[in-house]
């Protein structure tokens, strides 16, 4: 028990005591005094509150303390725990990468590299080169070029193939997706000239017919994102708008968001189209993103015929969308993986999560369980029940892949307080409440978070029952 201190000290004596001085030793001055300083401030609120004890415990002082400078000195951007279930999770940074790609982006990271220089000539190269053959390679594409998301490979497309001239678009497609982005801004920050033909929910290929005209640059067809339009609906396959293109002498540009490069139907996701098949159909531009159904890191790829390519290539705005020689590694590491499927879906993390059948989550649910339950207090009561799972990203929003979760309750908790205290710990742990319950999907969850799963229930485990001072 440590001695009681009966006011709050000032800051100087705080710094003599000895876990203080210990803390000096280990960390800059200006960081711990900024630790003090804020302990402090926060307990004398308590104390005008009327929630502070009469005395304090030094040594629970300088625990105060220490936490605090653990938070500050921790940083900003760090590793959190999805169990949300929500594979591609936009807000935690989408997609993980396979080990190969973290280890080819360690190795470019610590080491120069050949990014803009060919090794044959000893002449200045290009960055894109180092993908676009493996782009091609595995769409059949005839070119292709990697900008930094999809947002800049649509706003490039457009500037390059269509500023001052229009695009005709399906009202049904002017889409807006997460913070903000749409569809008509970009076309008009493009310098393309928007042209909207049919309805909301029905547009017929005369519509796109009757809009052509000597203006017309391009035929533009956008994926849908995160929301689908049903009921009374008719839209225009990208096979006929193609068809529609070469009578008129049109290139056709199809966003396609996601950037599927298997056909996971066999799998049990269907409805999301591989990019391979928008080749196959003849579209002149695809745009895709790399942190989505592909599994790498952000980009924005853009493939096509050789023509509208160079056409990118020369485009003044194409310097300032470029990616760096990171996220060149990773999508390299991740494209090679796609070379043979079952190691495509074996080791790409989102597509195994995408593909983990029923049994295998049940499997997974059972030993999850008989590890941690020997770690944690007897106050966290766990168990496992069926549900769902979510693709997340923009793709396939009405799709629930059915999952197993962990259903953790707290005696004296409850699931609001859970997802609290988890959320607030060193290592913070994301999940859901439904119906009352406080849930971790394992679909999400990785064999690394056990750990800090384990820490998130031992804190409110043994915190419930116990003051804050």
């Amino acid at each position: 028990m440590g001695k009681k201190i009966h006011t709050i000290p000032k800051v100087d004596t705080v710094l003599t005591l000895p876990s203080l001085v210990e803390l000096l030793a280990k960390h800059p001055r200006p960081t711990v005094l900024t630790a003090v300083r804020n302990v402090l401030a926060t307990l004398r609120i308590f104390s005008v509150n009327g929630t502070l004890h009469e005395s304090i415990d030094e040594l629970r002082l300088c625990s105060l303390i220490e936490i605090e400078l653990e938070n500050i000195v921790a940083p900003n951007l760090r590793a959190v725990v999805n169990g949300t279930g929500v594979v591609i999770h936009t807000n935690l940074g989408r997609s993980l990468l396979a080990k190969s790609a973290c280890r080819q982006m360690l190795e470019v990271a610590e080491r120069y590299s050949n990014l803009e220089i060919d090794m044959a000539t000893g002449e200045r190269g290009e960055r894109y080169s180092h993908v676009e053959s493996l782009l091609c390679e595995l769409t059949g594409a005839e070119a292709a070029i990697v900008v930094n998301n999809n947002a800049a490979a649509v706003l490039l497309a457009l500037s390059g193939l269509a500023a001052g001239r229009e695009v005709v678009v399906s009202r049904g497609e002017l889409v807006e997706i997460g913070g903000s982005f749409r569809i008509p801004d970009v076309m008009k920050m493009s310098g393309g000239i928007l042209k909207e033909v049919g309805t909301t929910n029905r547009t017929h290929l005369k519509d796109y017919q009757r809009a052509i005209s000597a203006q017309t640059a391009l035929l533009l067809k956008v994926h849908t994102s995160n929301f689908s339009v049903v009921g009374f609906t008719a839209e225009v396959s990208i096979e006929q708008l193609v068809r529609c293109g070469r009578g008129a002498g049109i290139p056709v540009m199809a966003d396609i968001g996601s950037g599927s490069l298997l056909d996971l139907s066999r799998y049990g996701i269907p409805g999301e189209t591989p990019v391979q098949e928008y080749i196959k159909a003849g579209v002149d531009i695809v745009t895709c993103s790399g942190d989505k159904m592909l599994g790498g890191p952000q980009a924005g790829i853009i493939f096509g015929t050789r023509e509208m390519i160079a056409l990118l290539r020369k485009e003044q705005l194409l310097r300032a969308l470029r990616i760096d020689k990171l996220t060149l590694a990773a999508l390299e590491a991740t494209l090679r993986l796609y070379r043979d499927e079952r190691q495509a879906v074996a080791e790409i993390p989102t597509l195994r999560m995408l593909t983990a059948q029923p049994g295998e989550l049940r499997a997974k649910a059972t030993s999850f369980l008989r590890r941690i339950r020997p770690k944690i207090p007897a106050s966290v009561t766990l168990s496992v029940i069926a549900g769902h799972s979510q693709v997340g990203g923009g793709s396939l929003p009405l799709l629930e892949l059915p999952t197993f979760l962990m259903a953790v309750a707290v005696d004296g908790s409850t699931p609001q307080q859970i997802d609290a205290s988890f959320r607030g710990g060193r290592t913070p742990v994301l999940g859901r409440i439904n119906k009352g319950r406080y849930l971790l999907d394992l679909r999400t969850l990785q064999e690394t978070d056990i750990a800090a799963v384990v820490e998130a229930m031992k804190v409110i485990g043994q915190s419930h029952a116990r003051e804050f001072l």
